[in-house]
């Protein structure tokens, strides 16, 4: 009984999960590759070069703003940007002017683990986000069942891409059954027992209630994996169909030839035939290969993902490099990462 309930301790959740392990934890072994690829390229910061089209490539410190602005405006969400110190009566003004109706996402305009990142219900709840420190995004909410993960890449010059992986997500979300409170239901989930500070801090008192039997209650509406979400490696799935709904979409964003699109859609079909979806996300060089993070993987299958796609990366920005692109100097490379050590202090001061 002991050690059962020690195994269902942080701790141990995420001693015996490596997929919760810290990002040196995971890395730092492979990094030797990494090393190597940029001896070959002569530059540490050969990745700025991936995706010409956005800031570092898409590494870190991308504005997604930006990125929406290369996107067709069909393919994603109505997004607002605001910048920071903007007034809360400014921002309700304009979203009641643009017709956008609540629920609505709230997101820093630079993330990182999905930090910052707020479903808003209220004109309140948009007061209270707006005296964020950073420039922000509102953006309408997507009411699609599914989100998905596509990891897209083409070399330049090539006419069709390639899928290198998908991950499905499952939110952060729990079926009553008319005996136990939310909490306990949560509890019986080691994967969300390593939420429940965060999940005190926005619901309180709301986890003693007690759902009906199959009630379904989601409780975090985002996919990502540091706040609950379950990856499922949904590879297997793709099809030519999708493969070429890929093409067409990726093709039309200038100067992208690497990432992640995170994806809200109807039903599998709909999504392989290019209906009813919205590009949530678009993540470039800095992507993880996120299907690794199904639990059924091990480390070693982790690391060779990792690795293979580094290896992508650094072809695409070696052919890009010699087409005229040039990679980012070193006084450049380490002024991003400064920024981005800064910027991420004040991610971790607005909050899950």
């Amino acid at each position: 009984m002991i050690t059962r309930r020690l195994r269902r301790s942080p701790f141990f959740i995420r001693l015996f999960n490596w997929e919760y392990w810290s990002f040196n934890m995971v890395y730092s072994w492979i990094m030797p590759v990494w090393f190597v690829l940029a001896a070959r390229a002569r530059s540490f910061f050969f990745f700025s070069a991936a995706n010409p089209s956005i800031e570092y490539g898409g590494f870190l410190m991308e504005s997604k703003k930006k990125i929406y602005d290369l996107l067709d405006p069909v393919v994603y969400p109505p997004t607002l940007y605001f910048a920071a110190g903007t007034e809360a009566a400014a921002v309700r003004r304009v979203i009641t002017t643009m017709g956008m109706q609540f629920p609505l996402i709230a997101k820093p305009d630079i993330g990182g683990q999905g930090r910052g990142v707020k479903l808003l219900q209220s004109p309140a709840d948009i007061d209270s986000y707006a005296c964020t420190q950073v420039d922000f995004l509102i953006q309408a909410y997507i009411p699609y069942p599914n989100e998905v993960g596509i990891f897209y890449y083409r070399f330049p010059g090539a006419e069709k891409g390639h899928i290198s992986g998908v991950v499905e997500k499952k939110m952060l979300a729990v079926t009553g059954d008319g005996l136990a409170s939310i909490r306990t239901l949560l509890l019986r989930n080691p994967r969300y027992v390593l939420q429940m500070s965060a999940l005190e801090k926005q619901y309180g008192a709301t986890l003693e209630e007690v759902l009906p039997a199959g009630e379904y209650r989601e409780l975090v509406p985002y996919g990502n994996h540091a706040r609950g979400a379950l990856f499922t490696d949904s590879t297997h799935l793709v099809t030519p169909a999708l493969e070429a709904m890929m093409d067409k979409l990726c093709k039309s964003i200038p100067g992208f030839h690497y990432g992640r699109l995170d994806i809200r859609y109807k039903d599998w079909d709909s999504l392989c035939k290019g209906e009813s979806f919205a590009v949530i996300e678009l993540n470039g060089a800095g992507s993880e290969p996120t299907h690794m993070y199904d639990p059924k993987h091990s480390l070693f299958f982790a690391w060779k993902e990792i690795i293979r796609h580094w290896v992508i990366l650094w072809k695409i920005s070696r052919a890009n490099h010699a087409n005229g692109h040039s990679y980012m100097t070193q006084k450049e490379g380490l002024q991003m990462f400064r920024d981005n050590k800064q910027f991420m202090k004040k991610l971790a001061a607005i909050g899950a």
